[in-house]
């Protein structure tokens, strides 16, 4: 039975997400348009030439679409967020486009049964026939009242009458209210006998029937059962016309209740974008400008929509951007994953994808309202993990590589001279595991210009945190907090933007600072006066520097010093990005990470400068020629070498340690330089195969030794090959191999999974 657990803060964001994120808050010119038309709704069929289908569209927000493309005087095209980015959509030209390329026309006819309920509509302007347009749609008994002797008001003046006669008539072909024009209305006291509500809407300075406005309800005036708008209130001809429209859904609501409480529109948006960020072309101008767009050039203008929508994370964020979530549909996602229901007792489906975050922090970044949705899903995993219900398989490798680094392959090593220690190079665990050599001279350039630095190699702690092992990442702080006290507390020098990181969020009262600005404060040990390389390269900034902007300029000096031309990606600084590294999720979604290798790997053809070991062996590992900055200082051969494989990542660092203690004067600790007595023998190409698979060297060693011991396996009888497992911790470790002549091993084919076999 799975353990319970308090899981409020699924509860608690939700609410943030309801009231803070803004994703579905409406875009600029939806709010500025007086009908609140859907224009991202309708992107797609102009783009696609469905002509009729955005015909019906606009027909059904505005009522007389014909009237409308001609007078509105494109308020949306003022609030176009690329109005100052290249010119606004051309919405208005688009529209009267549409309403001449469209070949069905005819508005659609409603075969619902007659309702009772009689209403009056006082004045046939545009707020009036739009107020009864809608009523006679659901079938009610109207009635319009219209001074003059043609319908249309101020409006009809404003445009070729014979269109604005055709359009209302083809509007109303299947409606049949009472028309009666020349017919002027002096009070409303008969009205309000002979009908059930009253629609009030004579024009600017028409009768207002000492009428005034109700703070009851939108469109409501204080006589019970009639309503005002349009011109009477102020509005301008498409403006009064969009009231008319609203306030038939009003007076509806009060012929069904008996109240006239409609709630007023929302005002606004809450959208914040910032246009610099966002990718534009020049307005596109019609050909004909007498005829207006053709189809094509409406097509072509609509693809310049940006569809304004609060989705910088989704845009920059890989977990939301690929896997097609929004932040909503993710949390709901994760909500029924951390709480089934017994509707949905398989619903630990989106387990991966929690485990899928790299709490690369760039949602958060990008986010106008600070949402942490990195934060939440970290919130998710524990509470999984609490309930047993988070697979160790997706942690069980990184947890056994921290222990490697904080275990066997620690060492805190203070030369002999009494020089106080005010400096501490800590390489992390991962930049041993890749070039220990960088490592010693880093170290070395310390020495000569601090001679008592020390060198501190052990795990920042991280694989713990992405893991939720709280009581691991704790007792690990605890550890690194004492060592540094041993060391007297000196300044600690990262070469890894993540451990940095972590050190500034758990460890906040040890102070930092970063190689590369050393380096800089204290002179490169060479190359600053050299030639200028002919190779251009492309700096990537790992997402762990966002927040570090003076070690993203500290690196491009020295690139500069160095004389190394450099150009910059598209997603640097504050924008920077995961190389898949972080968070571990290889594991977990393998699949996932290779899409976000690849896409960091192709944003330019040139080699990368990076700065995060990871970041080099994982863009070395998939083909992509880059190289550490590191490298370049302190002239690493090879630079390009390709990514060391698990087994040898593990290998280079005990190395390394090995080196610093034989280097020593006073002895102290020793290397394990024991060897397993089991030689097995692997080729190049197995072991990077295995490696893929996070399965080390040595753990085959342990599976075949215990096979040839114990005398377990299957022999297959063509090829004399045995088959056989052992299991190592919690995973289950399987070897194909043969026994040679002389007593060796050879190791054909390895794999693991999450197994438990009967009487094991």
């Amino acid at each position: 039975m799975e353990k319970e657990k308090d899981t409020g803060f699924l509860e608690t964001f939700g609410e943030l997400l309801k009231t803070e994120c803004h994703q579905d808050e409406p875009s600029f010119c939806t709010v500025a348009c007086p009908f609140h038309l859907d224009i991202k709704a309708l992107v797609p069929k102009w783009e696609g030439g469905r002509w009729n289908a955005a015909y019906r569209s606009f027909e059904t927000a505005v009522a007389f679409p014909a009237i409308v493309a001609r007078l509105c005087p494109g308020p949306c095209e003022e609030a176009c967020i690329l109005k100052e980015r290249g010119g606004a959509l051309s919405l208005r030209e688009i529209e009267r486009a549409v309403v001449r390329l469209a070949s069905r026309k005819k508005p659609n006819a409603y075969n619902l049964p007659p309702k009772p309920q009689k209403v009056a509509v006082v004045g046939a302007g545009l707020s009036g026939l739009g107020c009864a347009l809608r009523l006679c749609n659901r079938k009610y008994q109207v009635s319009i009242y219209e001074r003059e002797a043609v319908p249309g008001g101020s409006a009809r003046s404003l445009m070729d009458a014979a269109v604005f006669d055709e359009e209302i008539r083809n509007q109303f072909q299947f409606e049949k209210p009472d028309w009666h024009l020349e017919t002027e209305i002096a009070s409303l006291e008969e009205l309000r006998e002979t009908f059930d509500a009253v629609y009030v809407a004579t024009g600017k300075g028409g009768n207002d029937f000492q009428l005034n406005r109700s703070p009851e309800g939108a469109f409501a005036s204080d006589v019970q059962g009639v309503f005002l708008g349009g011109g009477l209130a102020g509005a301008d001809e498409i403006t009064a016309l969009a009231q008319g429209i609203r306030a038939a859904q009003a007076v509806e609501r009060f012929l069904k209740t008996g109240l006239m409480n409609q709630p007023e529109e929302k005002a606004g948006t809450k959208l914040c974008l910032n246009p610099e960020r966002i990718p534009y072309k020049p307005a596109l101008r019609p050909a004909q400008p007498e005829t207006g767009y053709s189809g094509e050039e409406v097509s072509q203008e609509a693809l310049r929509c940006r569809k304004c929508s609060c989705d910088l994370c989704i845009r920059e964020c890989d977990l939301l951007r690929i896997q097609q979530k929004t932040p909503g549909r993710l949390y709901e996602e994760a909500y029924i994953t951390v709480r089934p229901s017994t509707l949905a007792n398989d619903g630990r489906w989106a387990t991966r994808r929690i485990a899928s975050c790299d709490q690369c922090g760039l949602c958060k970044s990008v986010c106008p309202q600070k949402i942490d949705l990195g934060a939440f899903l970290l919130q998710s995993h524990r509470g999984l993990k609490e309930t047993g219900a988070m697979p160790w398989a997706f942690h069980d490798f990184w947890l056994r590589d921290m222990e490697n680094a904080r275990e066997e392959s620690m060492l805190v090593y203070r030369p002999p001279e009494a020089e106080p220690c005010g400096y501490a190079l800590f390489p992390g665990c991962q930049m041993p595991s890749s070039d220990p050599e960088c490592v010693k001279r880093a170290y070395e350039w310390m020495r000569e210009k601090k001679p008592g630095s020390a060198l501190w190699l052990n795990c920042c702690g991280a694989p713990a945190v992405w893991a939720v092992e709280d009581s691991l990442q704790r007792e690990h702080v605890q550890d690194l907090r004492r060592q540094w006290e041993e060391m007297g507390k000196p300044a600690v020098v990262f070469t890894c933007p993540s451990c940095r990181k972590m050190f500034a969020q758990y460890l906040p009262e040890i102070p930092g600072v970063f190689l590369e600005e050393l380096l800089l404060a204290w002179g490169l040990p060479r190359r600053e006066d050299g030639a200028e390389a002919e190779e251009i390269f492309a700096v990537f900034d790992p997402c762990a520097s966002r927040d570090q902007p003076g070690l993203q300029e500290a690196v491009r000096n020295i690139a500069d010093r160095l004389h190394v031309r450099r150009e910059e990606l598209s997603h640097t600084g504050d924008l920077a990005r995961c190389c898949s590294f972080g968070g571990q999720y290889s594991i977990a979604a393998p699949d996932y990470a290779r899409r976000v290798v690849r896409e960091r790997t192709e944003e330019s053809p040139l080699p990368y400068i990076t700065y995060c070991s990871n970041c080099r062996d994982i863009f070395a590992s998939r083909g992509k020629k880059n190289v550490h900055i590191l490298d370049l200082v302190f002239g690493v051969e090879n630079p390009y070498r390709e990514a060391p494989t698990w087994t040898a990542r593990r290998k280079n660092r005990r190395k390394l340690k090995e080196d610093i203690l034989a280097g020593t004067a006073a002895g102290g600790e020793k290397g394990n330089t024991e060897e397993k007595a089991m030689k097995l023998e692997i080729d190049a190409e197995l072991e990077r195969r295995l490696s893929e698979r996070y399965i080390l060297n040595s753990d085959m060693e342990e599976v075949v030794a215990c096979c040839e011991r114990e005398g377990r396996g299957v022999r297959n009888a063509e090829t004399g090959r045995i088959t056989g497992h052992k299991k190592l911790g919690n995973m289950t470790y399987w070897a194909e191999y043969e026994t040679l002549e002389d007593g060796t091993c050879r190791l054909w084919n390895g794999y693991a999974h999450r197994m438990n076999l009967e009487k094991e």
